[in-house]
């Protein structure tokens, strides 16, 4: 399993909108061969920043499997407009401990 996480900034004034629009775009996420869960986390001291957490089952579920599909067009659709600047977005895995 892996995690996918991106810190979105959100325009100035837009966050009640932009949270609606992630509302609408969860559906298209969460119907990806490879989706677990995801969950977006709002900032407490930076109104317009927010974390976005995915956990899919390999890589190539989020690079392939999502951003290649017409589900992403509609998830950007919705959501894209509301960057500024653009997220970097990044993946992690768990690190054994034993």
């Amino acid at each position: 399993m892996i995690v996918e996480v991106a810190v979105l900034k959100v325009k100035n004034g837009q966050e009640a909108l932009f949270e609606s629009d992630f509302k609408t775009a969860s559906q298209y996420i969460r119907s990806i061969s490879g989706y677990h869960a995801h969950s977006l986390l709002k900032c407490m001291e930076q109104e317009n920043k927010y974390i976005l957490w995915v956990h899919w089952e390999k890589l190539e579920d989020h690079t392939i499997g999502f951003r290649q599909s017409p589900q992403y067009v509609h998830w950007k659709e919705l959501l894209h407009h509301y960057y500024e600047p653009f997220p970097v977005v990044e993946h992690y895995q768990e690190v054994s401990l034993t």
